[in-house]
């Protein structure tokens, strides 16, 4: 089957066309981009339901990828702790050509099939984890040999790709196949297909860290305060929650470190 990523644009002399002809187009593919995720919610649903039992018994979440798809991950993954309160060690994002292709690319280091598998072992990766490779195209040598090798060990893996069918989807448990149609500029998938995959990473890990209790009522009761408009923030959630003076509240936050701890120190008190 032919490769609806690097299928040709539907538009022609971009060059010849002004800004706004070209934002114009750009943003009319964009809106492409939500129906094409919206039918993928059946799968992303069945992933979550599947990782949140491993992660409960101590599981992690990988994430491979390669260029847009890698960084995309990696970019998911580190947002995680500092919004919920986690450990770094639960969502981990690995792109192909390490950490210094996260700023520029490596080249052929998508190419190599052996190579992720060996830094997955890395992490002493077992049979409660799970592997979610990202790959617009759907073959990349790097990830399909992460997935692959994940699999025959009796590790729950999954994909997001924007080709239907594609030799990364057979190979994982779970395929999320959001087809957005061929990009603006032809093969530059940091556009339709990297928006795709920003948006259905969102979904997993913040459906997940919700059912792993890190939010309460629409709160992030459990983000780190690294800065005044964090500390600040919390400090309304105490105010809201327990009808402190914004003094108290902040001097209980700053003194216990998160929301959902003063929250529980309150509770117990009031027992």
């Amino acid at each position: 089957m032919s490769s609806i990523t690097e299928s040709s644009s539907q538009y022609n002399n971009l060059e010849k066309m002004s800004i706004r002809e070209l934002l114009d187009g750009i943003h009319n593919e964009d809106k492409k981009v939500l129906p094409a995720v919206e039918k993928t919610i059946p799968q992303i649903e069945k992933l979550v339901s599947e990782i949140v039992p491993r992660v409960k018994k101590g599981g992690r979440l990988f994430y491979i990828g390669a260029g847009t798809s890698g960084r995309l991950g990696i970019l998911d993954a580190s947002e995680i702790p500092p919004t919920y309160g986690v450990g770094y060690d639960l969502v981990i994002g690995l792109i192909a050509g390490g950490d210094q292709a996260i700023r520029k690319a490596v080249e052929s280091a998508e190419d190599n099939e052996n190579l992720s598998w060996q830094e997955l072992q890395k992490f002493n990766i077992n049979q409660l984890d799970t592997v979610v490779g990202i790959a617009a195209s759907g073959r990349t040598p790097f990830v399909i040999g992460a997935v692959r090798n994940a699999r025959e060990q009796g590790i729950l893996t999954a994909c997001i790709t924007s080709n239907p069918d594609s030799e990364l989807a057979r190979n994982v448990d779970i395929p999320i196949e959001a087809i957005v149609g061929p990009e603006f500029v032809t093969g530059s998938t940091r556009m339709k297909s990297g928006t795709a995959q920003k948006l259905i990473l969102n979904m997993i890990t913040t459906t997940l860290m919700i059912q792993m209790g890190r939010v309460k009522g629409n709160k992030m009761v459990n983000m780190q305060l690294t800065n005044k408009k964090l500390v600040e923030r919390g400090t309304h959630m105490i105010m809201d929650e327990l009808g402190y003076t914004a003094e108290k509240a902040r001097r209980l936050l700053l003194l216990h470190g998160s929301v959902q701890k003063v929250l529980d120190q309150a509770g117990q008190s009031s027992e």
